[in-house]
């Protein structure tokens, strides 16, 4: 007799995570390597893989200035990182098996429909190469408007790669940049009220961030009254976060002479729309986060948190989730049983899946925040606004990161990586067995709640 072993297989769910590790190590490799580093030297190891994990998350926390630290190569790097970490790992795998014209195996179409948050395995390999067309149309587009910008200040071929970056990072909401060479650290500050750099921008980032598969029904079905209620819920809800955020950002930021307040009427608007956007995890910095009020840093980590929407290159709670939880509270102070939108009824599953995400995220952002306060020279609110901006993947910050000691630099990898592969599918993949129900069930207990 033949003796069979019982191998546990890997899920999909774990798959995809073992593959961003993958792809974050072997960056973290390139980038120490003499090559990627502007001076020849090769970087400390900490700083590669803190680099890696945030382009291949696409965030955008840095402990040293882009340009300042790495050459042409490194950056190079982190693009391929980036590009890879924003249209997902197996948009990247399509690519290559659509080039070489090869025939997709049903585990391929299993990870793709994953990686999109798609039901249908079918339609989920339909529009990957509508995707991969779309992501790819767009940061040329965006690339050559940022280029036809920047060359009224600098040669074709620089004003080229900063287009050619500036749009890759702003589409995959990255936040990356390479501006370090007019002002370390300075992010998007020296071009904050530039209309033509920030309307791109921000179009970009909002293309980016609305989602794939909304893009796709957008296209395929013209007429707004055979959309699905997720993409008519992901389009009012962005709208409204958009230009919300924007609205408190004024009311909070409108005196503030650090911020908004020695600008004109036109450029504050400019300046907290683009505040607005780049919090949907974008994470490009217009104006300087350090100097926003304690009211203007309670919104800017409010909007990071909900971040883009789900099957995107964006993070953090995602926009249908953060509505779910609005439309289950409000049903509930109703009385209603069940969670309803546009005449249909929410699965209870979905509004758990919500409600464990939201609890997920705030519990592990406050824990951290608490972790690097107690062990770096940082107050509690700048330590929660980067610990927010870590797990929703946004990447901006007050200007701490480079004064984190090193086990909160190690619990921010560790945000990023949980904000990008996602919270439930790690969850998911790891820590719950599949398919496994209870066996008894205990007594009922009454509680007091509120």
């Amino acid at each position: 007799m033949k003796k069979t072993k019982n191998r546990k297989q890997l899920n999909i769910s774990q798959f995809i995570a073992l593959v961003f590790i993958g792809v974050i190590l072997l960056g973290t490799v390139l980038l120490c390597l003499p090559a990627a580093s502007r001076d020849g030297k090769s970087c400390d190891f900490l700083t590669a893989l803190f680099t890696a994990t945030s382009s291949t998350c696409v965030t955008g926390l840095i402990l040293k200035d882009t340009w300042m630290q790495w050459s042409g190569f490194g950056q190079a790097v982190l693009l391929c990182l980036i590009e890879i970490g924003g249209m997902g790992f197996m948009s990247v795998v399509s690519t290559v098996i659509f080039a070489f014209r090869r025939k997709m195996s049903m585990s391929q179409q299993l990870l793709i429909a994953q990686s999109f948050g798609a039901d249908d395995t079918s339609a989920a390999v339909s529009i990957q190469k509508k995707v991969i067309t779309g992501c790819l149309s767009a940061e040329a587009v965006g690339a050559a408007a940022l280029t036809v910008r920047f060359m009224r200040e600098y040669p074709f071929l620089k004003a080229l790669r900063m287009g050619v970056f500036h749009a890759v990072s702003a589409f995959c909401n990255a936040g990356f940049d390479i501006l370090g060479f007019r002002e370390e650290g300075s992010s998007m500050m020296t071009y904050g009220t530039d209309i033509p750099v920030i309307l791109t921008l921000s179009l970009l980032i909002i293309v980016g961030g609305i989602g794939f598969l909304v893009w796709d029904e957008l296209f395929t079905r013209r007429s707004p009254k055979k959309w699905s209620v997720y993409t008519k819920l992901v389009l009012l809800t962005t709208a409204f976060l958009l230009f919300g955020g924007m609205l408190l950002i004024c009311l909070t930021e409108w005196s503030n002479p650090a911020t908004l307040g020695s600008m004109s009427v036109s450029q504050k608007l400019t300046a907290a729309f683009f505040q607005s956007v780049t919090l949907r995890t974008a994470g490009f910095a217009g104006i300087d986060q350090g100097a926003l009020t304690d009211g203007g840093k309670a919104v800017s980590m409010f909007l990071m948190l909900i971040g883009g929407s789900s099957g995107s290159t964006a993070g953090g709670l995602k926009t249908v989730t953060f509505i779910v939880l609005m439309l289950f509270i409000r049903d509930k102070l109703r009385g209603r049983e069940h969670v309803t939108v546009f005449r249909r009824t929410i699965p209870e599953r979905s509004v758990l899946n919500a409600l464990t995400i939201f609890g997920a995220m705030t519990v592990l952002a406050f824990t951290g925040a608490v972790i690097l306060c107690s062990t770096s020279p940082v107050s509690f609110t700048d330590s929660l606004y980067e610990t927010m901006s870590a797990i929703a993947t946004v990447g901006l910050t007050t200007g701490i990161t480079p004064l984190l000691s090193v086990p909160a630099k190690l619990v921010i990898i560790v945000f990023m990586y949980f904000g990008r592969v996602g919270i439930m599918t790690v969850s998911l993949g790891f820590l719950k067995d599949s398919h496994k129900t209870n066996k008894y069930k205990y007594a009922e207990t009454s509680l007091l709640i509120g």
